[in-house]
Order: structure tokens, then C-alpha cells, then sequence
């Protein structure tokens, strides 16, 4: 491919500046078919051309870009150049949300092995099929807005809504991304957490950024169904194989094919239930009670558990094996006592929410509730706030819900105090900084504009720990 000619296509595909504002595809190549066909594959979004990489660098910078693909021969070209997969790593470093995508034949594996080994998102093998790759493209895209939106949510304080789940704190943003970044990697995830921090919202969160968010996305919980009948939920069964099994059913396992099962309360299963669900994981078929044929099922599964697995596969109560299949990635996901500032932000949401149709009086919080909602410690996390908003807004007399309302007040029945208010946001702040900063005691202090013993101090008599 001439210069010229890249630069012409360049000037057709360029993007009115109208659209400026719209995420962006780059593409280079060397593949002049593939250019041609640009315009009818991606229409749907912005393209800019980049003829060489120095132009694919620039227009990363100066462009809205979300998206890159690069074919293999611009990239062997770069190489003999002196780049190489190098630009992969150099488009990235600036701009680390940009999902790149490479375009290789199947027999130029050391390309792809050290594109993906540079930060290449995806590999897709020509020939191509516009609406095959049209989707991994879009997913691309949406897997990056995900990234963005949750990375300035970190960066600027700002309440983050993903997934319809709601936060402004830094320890909850930095678990989205997270979660945001294993969603396109085929993997088996456990999210750990106590019971009512949102495992669940945040396993669809997964599945709806993942490559199988087409699929079904199926939860169980395993702690709410009897041992006797667990495995029948989750393996299905022939018809004839018990009593009352008038028909064959297939299990969550099989319902999920192609999509996500969730499986809550993954501590609960009983441990000959666990050596079946093993074999699933390593051999991806499964047979139904009372069958004899094996079921090739793909099915991706997502686990959460409020119980401290490590000591349960210590003392013998979870099988080992098991625990490094099901977590191959673990997401630690933090209590609503340590997501400063969450509780009273989703207090206000759920106000939002219960008002209109339980009593439409209702209009915000008061100085006090909110005091209150600050200062307690919510064992219960979020479901425990749900619960107390809802009880109050259906309680209240009057515009304001009051602490009273929430049924959270001090020892002594009176409201909490302005001075533990007080204390309250210094704890919040405190802990925010430390946090932000990795427990550094001399950038906590500077970002909390005060001086080192000034922090001490305040560590001392708040018991904190940096």
C-alpha cells in the first residue's frame, strides 16, 4: 500500500468534526481491501486512517480514539522499522482503556504471541466476516467506556452508575475496573465479599462486559437450596431418574450455555456435589442425574461467597482443586464501612426510588439522618440500608426523613451529635487519603493539608491505621 493511497482513504473515511465527540476507531493497515471494505464494516463508528505509526501515535493522542485495529503487515512493516510491537506498547502507555485489535493469519502466531504479550486486547483471524468482527469491535468499545467511565469516576470523586450499581468511593471505582478488565478474559471469577455488598450486581456488571454478554445470565443461590436437591439444580435431570422427575430438566449449568451461571454462596456446597462440579470445570460436559451420556456444555462460571475459603480448604471443608479452578481470579469486594461517603449517596438514590410510590410526601434527608447514616457502621452494608430507607420513607410525617425514621439513633435516643458528625468525616477523609496514596504518610498529610504530626495525632486518637 502507497502512502498516497492511505492518505486518500484517509481523507474519505475521515470523520466531519461533528463527530468529534464520538468515540473513534483507528485503523492501520497495509491491507488495501481492508480499507475499502472500512467504510461499509464500521459505519457505525468515527474511523481515521493511519498510513504509518507515527500517525497511528498522533491520532491516539489527538483524537478521541477507543478502539484500534491493526493489521499484522503494518505491524511486521513497523518491526522491520525498528518498532514493532513496541507501538502496541507505546499507544498504551498514554492511553490505557484503548483497546487494540489485531488482524493476523492464523500461522503468524509469534506476531499475535507478541502483540497479546505487549497489551493487544483481542486477535482476529481474516478472512474477515464484517459482522463477526463488527461484534468484537463493539464489544471493544463498550469495554472501554466502561474502563473510562470508572477511571474518571477515581480520578474526579464523582458517583459512578454501573450496572445499576451506585458509588462514588475510591475502593469501589478501583473493584469496577477490575471487574471490567477480567470481563473479556475467559476466566473463572470469585467475588468475596460480606453478605449484601452488591456480588450479585457486580457479577452481572461481569457478564454484560464480557464476549458472552449475549448469552443467558443465570444465578443460583447454593446456600438456599437443600444438598438433596442442589445437584438436580445445577447438573439437571433425565426423566424416571427419582421420584417425581416426570420430565428431563436441564440445570442451570445447561441453561447458561454460552452465557454466565452465578453461583452464590459457593462455601455451601456440600463436598460430594464439589468433586461433580470439578469435573465440569476441567472437562466443560456434564451428565444429568439418571443419564449416561456426557453434555459438552460452555458455560462461564462466576462464583461469590461471604466465607473465608482459605480456611475452609484448610481445615478439609473445600475441596483445594476446586477453590483454583472456580478462582483463578479473585475480586475482594469492600463493606459499605469502608466505601467512604457510599452510604449516604445510596440513601439518597433509594430515597429516589421509594418515594414516588410509597409515600410521594417524601422529599430528601435531613441534617440529622444523614449524621446518622455517616456514623453507623452498617453490618448489613447495602441491604441493610435498603431496608432502614425503605422503613423510613413508609414511617416519615413529614418532607425530611430524620434519624428517628431510619431507627438510628445514639444510646441515649437522642440524635447523633454535630462533634460525632465531625468525627465521622474525619475518619471518611482520613481514610480516603490513606488509601489514595498507599498508606504514604507524607502524601496522606499533603493531601489533607495538614502537616505529619498533625496526621499522627489523628491517627492516634481516631485508632487508625495508615
Amino acid at each position: 500500500m502507497t502512502r498516497a493511497y492511505a492518505e486518500a482513504a484517509e481523507t474519505a473515511l475521515a470523520v466531519p468534526a461533528h463527530h468529534d465527540d464520538q468515540p473513534v476507531l483507528l485503523l492501520a493497515s497495509s491491507n488495501r481491501a481492508l480499507l475499502d471494505e472500512a467504510g461499509v464494516a464500521f459505519a457505525r463508528w468515527p474511523i481515521q486512517i493511519a498510513a504509518d505509526s507515527e500517525r497511528l501515535i498522533e491520532l491516539a493522542g489527538s483524537t478521541n480514539a477507543g478502539v484500534v485495529i491493526i493489521d499484522s503487515g503494518f505491524l511486521v512493516a513497523a518491526t522491520d522499522g525498528g518498532a514493532g510491537p513496541g507501538i502496541i506498547a507505546a499507544l498504551l502507555r498514554p492511553h490505557p482503556a484503548l483497546k487494540i485489535i489485531l488482524l493476523c493469519p492464523p500461522d503468524a502466531r509469534g506476531v499475535a504471541r507478541d502483540a497479546i504479550a505487549a497489551g493487544a486486547w483481542d486477535v482476529y483471524h481474516p478472512p474477515i466476516d464484517a459482522a463477526a468482527l463488527g461484534l468484537i469491535v463493539a464489544r471493544a468499545f463498550r469495554v472501554h467506556e466502561l474502563e473510562v467511565e470508572a477511571s474518571r469516576s477515581v480520578d474526579s470523586d464523582a458517583p459512578v452508575s454501573v450496572g445499576g450499581l451506585i458509588t462514588a468511593a475510591p475502593e469501589m471505582t478501583q473493584v469496577l475496573r477490575t471487574v471490567g478488565r477480567v470481563a473479556r478474559a475467559d476466566v473463572s471469577v470469585l467475588l468475596s465479599g460480606a453478605s449484601g455488598t452488591g456480588k450479585e450486581l457486580l457479577a452481572l456488571h461481569l457478564h454484560a462486559a464480557s464476549p458472552r454478554a449475549r448469552g443467558a445470565f443465570v444465578a443460583i443461590n447454593c446456600a438456599a437450596i437443600p444438598d438433596t436437591l442442589l445437584e438436580s439444580e445445577l447438573f439437571g435431570h433425565e426423566k424416571g431418574a427419582f421420584t417425581g422427575a416426570i420430565r428431563t430438566t436441564p440445570g442451570k449449568i445447561e441453561q447458561a450455555a454460552g452465557g454466565t451461571l452465578f453461583l452464590d454462596e459457593i462455601g455451601d456446597v456440600p463436598l460430594a456435589l464439589q468433586v461433580k462440579l470439578l469435573r465440569f470445570l476441567q472437562e466443560h460436559a456434564i451428565e444429568r442425574i439418571g443419564g449416561r451420556r456426557q453434555i459438552v456444555v460452555d458455560t462461564r462460571i462466576v462464583c461469590a461467597t461471604h466465607r473465608d475459603i482459605d480456611q475452609m480448604v484448610a481445615h478439609g471443608q473445600f475441596r483445594e482443586d476446586l477453590y483454583y479452578r472456580l478462582a483463578q481470579v479473585v475480586v475482594p469486594i469492600p463493606p459499605l464501612s469502608q466505601r467512604p461517603g457510599d452510604a449516604v449517596l445510596l440513601a439518597r438514590h433509594f430515597v429516589a426510588q421509594f418515594a414516588p410510590s410509597m409515600n410521594p410526601v417524601v422529599r430528601g434527608l435531613a441534617a440529622d439522618a444523614i449524621a446518622a447514616i455517616d456514623a453507623h457502621t452498617w453490618p448489613g452494608n447495602v441491604r441493610e440500608l435498603e431496608n432502614r430507607v425503605k422503613r423510613a420513607v413508609i414511617m416519615a410525617d413529614a418532607r425530611l426523613i430524620i434519624a428517628t425514621d431510619l431507627d438510628l439513633t445514639n444510646g441515649d435516643d437522642r440524635p447523633v451529635s454535630l462533634r460525632a458528625a465531625r468525627e465521622a468525616a474525619d475518619r471518611r477523609a482520613i481514610h480516603r487519603a490513606l488509601a489514595r496514596t498507599d498508606g504514604n504518610i507524607s502524601q496522606t498529610a499533603r493531601l489533607l493539608g495538614v502537616s505529619r504530626p498533625t496526621l499522627y495525632d489523628l491517627l492516634k486518637s481516631y485508632d487508625l491505621h495508615a
